[in-house]
């Protein structure tokens, strides 16, 4: 089973950028569908967006949409989010998850991501 932990949340300025980093150990990334959602205070969880085991991006939520970008680097086993052009609707709690979508598989329905990390805090403010 594979386990993940996320890295490089912080507070950023409006109009920042930040990069999350997915580590993974337990299990070769390459097999998995790896997910970022976000948890804002008082907020359900939100899906954001999708890098399948064959490396194509899918957004699960408009709000990332010409902002975010994510990409994996499968000899470091790490997953990561660029976030760009930040507002404080970017303020979360961000969690990366995996799918075993198994080896050229597609980014999965949201609801199939099995494991969880434990979250990085972002908060965007002046």
């Amino acid at each position: 089973q594979v386990q993940l932990v996320e890295s490089g949340g912080g507070l950023v300025q409006p109009g920042g950028s930040l990069r999350l980093s997915c580590a993974a150990s337990g299990g070769t990334l390459g097999y998995y569908a790896i997910g970022w959602f976000r948890q804002a205070p008082g907020k359900e969880r939100e899906a954001v967006l999708c890098i399948s085991s064959s490396d194509s991006s899918w957004y699960y939520a408009d709000s990332g949409k010409g902002r975010f970008t994510i990409a994996r680097d499968n000899a470091k086993n790490t997953v990561y989010l660029q976030m760009n052009k930040m507002t404080t609707e970017d303020t979360a709690v961000y969690y990366c998850a995996a799918a075993p979508t198994g080896w050229g598989g597609g980014c999965p329905s949201s609801d199939l991501f099995d494991t969880w990390g434990h979250g990085t805090q972002v908060t965007v403010s002046s």
